[in-house]
């Protein structure tokens, strides 16, 4: 643009001042100021509006007008002694940007001046000397723009090999992702929305033109298990962006375009070190939980119907098998023990039944407390520890060697805030599982730990577990079906129930094992330090002192109702069986009678009344205590001439 401009002025300042020494010495016709102004309007046009897709065309279209412009200036001002000739040299050491086009114009010019000056008889040596002084500048060209080394030409080569097999990868990964089923949606490190598949778009009912571009939060509106808005600080796209680890969790759900509430499984990863964004892939799960939901409610309807009948049996098979109640033989008594140790069986997958359930609608309460994990994992093992002596294996407990005191170990001590019941559950399921399935070796259990988080540790020398078996070890009803474990019952339920409960206490629980030489299963909880265990078990003191306060300060309803004496009656039988006073008429005078004499009834039987303050125990241990004989009632029986009315 610059050029032609500087044509068209030097066109206008002739018409103004024709004898003005710039005119003179630069003089421009009418065709070259025609060719430069239209140079100068094209370039400026496609400058303002440049066509995406024909950048390389509509350049070259300005570069040959260019040309045009100078060799119609050059022509018209001397040919080879003009004074704009350097400006022709110039452009051309610039057709080798263009390639072959380039340089074809070029020559193509060369050849028309050739054939017009050798019209015009113009001297051989002239047209050689005009022809090399127009070719050394293309010579200039392909040495500048095409002149590469080896290696530069092999580094081209594979830069456009690597080119086109990112291009193709790229066209595979956008495939697949516009495939599966799984909604997609792609943020950048300010949490942007860089993608999203036709899945995510279906999902959340957002299209990809509106979605792109904007802040996920405004997209994706995620909530918690009470249908809240998320906090910053639980929210799993804030948590990638900030730390760089993954999160995965089924709690969330999302309000779609529609207002239509749709649960998900969601996995949030991070992209690149140091993470220059995050990636969310998420499922509709709504139809799942439903059936989740409806499969939990009939298992817990039936398990909890069924352990009442089982308890009776368990009853009835403990009462045979003791010799104060029943007699059998040695025959009989194995045949209803292996029937008891059944029924227990039975009763025991009732209760995890029942705790699934609970697990998984919520009801699974969690009431924490303060626990020295070290003596509770010992009081829990050495529950457990006849079962291993009785199958022949060495157990152990770290903290606490055979033959030692407890006084003369020195060990930290180590304090958790969680649900004894919880953590005896789950202590007690892995080490019966360690014993179970070592048929010969070692059980060995440990506690230690760091400043933030205990760890709980069961070993075993046991058959192990095979490496494709680990990330399903902890989902419900799934057990390893190998040759090892086919003859050890289970029902899968167990690592289930301990991940939930882990879970539920926030810690987790994982494992490592190698197959055939055993397994090594983890339990990390949360630690506190001594001073926030003392705090919490003083807050406890004082809120079960302050409940029992209360409960001394409100008046307690008697347990038995006092009954006052009975008094004799005009006659033995029930008050509701006699009848009701009716109006007595005015006495009149009888005769004289006799005395009445009173008549022996026997004595009715009267219900015990206790004083009013002896316990219901008592009564219950020994409902005679209380029992006072009644004298017979004297009914007096009157004369016909008796003046007295009853």
């Amino acid at each position: 643009m610059f050029v032609s401009a500087v044509v068209a002025a030097l066109y206008i300042l002739s018409l103004v001042m024709p004898k003005a020494d710039l005119v003179v010495l630069f003089p421009v016709g009418v065709i070259s100021a025609v060719a430069a102004v239209v140079t100068f309007v094209v370039s400026l046009v496609l400058y303002l509006k440049p066509p995406q897709n024909a950048i390389g065309t509509s350049t070259f279209i300005v570069y040959a007008l260019l040309v045009l412009t100078i060799a119609s200036v050059v022509f018209f001002t001397g040919e080879s002694n003009s004074p704009f000739i350097g400006l022709w040299i110039a452009v051309g050491v610039f057709a080798g940007v263009f390639g072959w086009k380039g340089f074809a114009l070029i020559l193509l010019l060369i050849a028309g001046y050739d054939a017009y000056a050798y019209l015009r008889h113009v001297s051989p040596e002239s047209l050689i000397i005009a022809s090399l002084a127009s070719i050394a500048p293309l010579v200039a060209s392909f040495i500048i723009w095409h002149s590469r080394s080896a290696k530069e030409v092999q580094q081209a080569k594979a830069y456009k090999e690597l080119a086109s097999e990112l291009s193709h990868e790229a066209n595979k990964s956008e495939t697949v992702i516009n495939a599966i089923n799984d909604g997609v949606i792609l943020v950048d490190k300010e949490g942007v929305i860089q993608l999203i598949n036709p899945a995510a778009q279906r999902i959340i009912g957002w299209g990809q033109e509106d979605a792109v571009g904007l802040s996920y939060k405004s997209v994706i509106k995620l909530n918690d298990k009470s249908d809240k808005p998320l906090t910053p600080e639980v929210d799993p796209v804030q948590q990638v962006l900030v730390t760089e680890q993954e999160v995965h969790s089924e709690d969330f759900s999302v309000m779609t375009e529609a207002g239509k509430k749709v649960l998900l499984s969601l996995i949030v990863s991070p992209i690149g070190h140091p993470s220059t964004g995050a990636i969310m892939v998420f499922r509709d799960m709504t139809k799942e939980k439903s059936e989740e939901r409806e499969q939990a409610e009939f298992i817990s309807t039936a398990s909890h119907e069924m352990r009442t009948p089982v308890a009776s049996i368990e009853g009835y098979l403990g009462l045979v098998l003791n010799p104060a109640t029943a007699t059998i033989d040695d025959k009989a008594r194995d045949y209803v023990e292996k029937a008891q140790a059944a029924a227990k069986h039975l009763g025991r997958l009732f209760q995890d039944l029942l705790d699934v359930s609970k697990a998984e609608d919520g009801r699974m309460t969690n009431d924490p407390s303060v626990v020295d994990v070290v003596e509770f994992v010992g009081d829990v093992a050495e529950g457990l520890k006849p079962k291993a002596v009785e199958k022949g294996l060495r157990f152990l407990y770290k903290p606490l060697p055979e033959g030692e005191s407890p006084e003369r170990q020195i060990a930290p001590v180590y304090y958790a805030h969680v649900d004894n019941d919880h953590l005896r559950e789950v202590i007690a399921n892995l080490v019966e599982n360690a014993i179970k399935y070592t048929p010969q070796g070692d059980v060995v259990i440990d506690v230690g730990g760091d400043e933030t988080k205990v760890t709980i540790s069961v070993q075993d020398s046991g058959i192990g577990i095979p490496t494709e078996d680990i990330p399903h070890l902890f989902q419900k009803f799934y057990r390893v079906d190998n040759s090892d474990t086919r003859e050890i019952g289970g029902t899968g339920l167990g690592l289930y129930l301990c991940r939930r409960l882990a879970e539920l206490m926030g810690g987790q629980i994982r494992v490592e094992s190698e197959y055939k030489k055993g397994s090594t299963f983890y339990v990390d909880l949360p630690r506190i330090d001594h001073t926030e265990a003392q705090r919490l078990m003083e807050a406890a003191t004082a809120a079960k002192q302050m409940a029992e306060e209360t409960a001394e300060a409100q008046p307690t309803p008697a347990l038995i109702t006092p009954v006052e004496p009975a008094q004799p009656q005009p006659v033995a039988q029930p008050l509701s069986a006699m009848p009701q006073p009716t109006p007595v008429p005015a006495p009149q005078p009888l005769p004289t009678t006799p005395a009445p004499q009173p008549v022996q009834q026997p004595a009715q039987p009267v219900t015990p009344q206790p004083p009013a303050n002896v316990p219901l125990t008592q009564l219950e241990q020994n409902p005679t205590a209380y029992t006072q004989p009644r004298a017979p009632i004297q009914i007096p029986v009157r004369g016909p001439t008796d003046s007295k009315q009853p």
